[in-house]
């Protein structure tokens, strides 16, 4: 079986007027929602890569061939998308889940929760992040489920985050750099106690669903990727980027 390395991303959004602001934090720990824990064997370390690099052969003449041809196609593909950031941020590296169009990513979204000022239009919101990512007929899918135990995805509500922070996203990858796993947590407030309003929700699920489809950061803030959340709806770089990801194998490619 191979080993899953889990992967952290924690987003803010703060809600001013009409705008979503957001900063981000990378973290190796966090709490996970009760519902969903996703498994891994253990946690990414440097000196446990290390070791396990140490007994690995090096590469073949086919994998430097395989990976010459992905940069070509990078480099075909890489205008108009912030591949290069993403490139940048993951050492050379894309993870993805594996293609699946026949069979979709199951997600379940917690469909009540017992917190001040939540409202069921949250959920609807959250519903149409996901479809308006759905919407771009990528190799991968999502399709609602309304028993939790059954779905591969799980968006829960928590109250706010002790950090200022709106949104956590937590991954889990396969040693093929192949995403196996995925959970989303939103606040209903930010940390010092604003309520996000229902376009800043949809706002903050597109900019998580976007982690959680293998996607990293962009400092243009005309997309919704930014670390600074400022726009309600995908890009064309969002779009582009995210299908150039999906057009390539997982892994390194230098």
């Amino acid at each position: 079986m191979k080993r899953a390395k889990r992967a952290t991303l924690t987003i803010l959004t703060a809600v001013l007027g009409l705008s979503a602001l957001g900063a981000v934090q990378t973290t190796r720990t966090s709490a996970a929602p009760a519902l969903h824990t996703i498994a891994a064997s253990r946690e990414e370390s440097a000196a446990g890569s290390v070791g396990r690099a140490l007994f690995l052969p090096g590469p073949r003449d086919g994998d430097d061939r395989d990976r010459a041809a992905v940069r070509r196609q990078l480099r075909r593909g890489e205008p108009g998308t912030y591949i290069a950031e993403i490139l940048q941020q993951r050492d050379s590296s894309l993870a993805r889940w594996p293609d699946r169009a026949e069979r979709p990513l199951t997600v379940w979204i917690q469909p009540a929760a017992a917190i001040d000022d939540w409202t069921q239009n949250y959920v609807d919101r959250v519903r149409d992040a996901f479809e308006e990512w759905d919407g771009l007929d990528l190799p991968v899918g999502f399709v609602f489920l309304d028993d939790s135990s059954a779905a591969e995805i799980h968006v829960t509500w928590i109250d706010h985050f002790s950090e200022p922070i709106s949104g956590r996203t937590k991954w889990a990858r396969d040693d093929d750099w192949l995403i196996t796993d995925a959970n989303i947590v939103l606040a209903v407030h930010h940390h010092q106690g604003e309520v996000l309003d229902e376009e800043a929700m949809k706002a903050m699920a597109l900019h998580e669903i976007g982690h959680l489809l293998g996607l990293d950061h962009t400092q243009d803030a005309s997309n919704i990727m930014a670390p600074k959340v400022r726009v309600r709806d995908l890009s064309n770089a969002d779009r582009a980027t995210v299908r150039l990801l999906y057009s390539l194998p997982p892994g390194p490619v230098r």
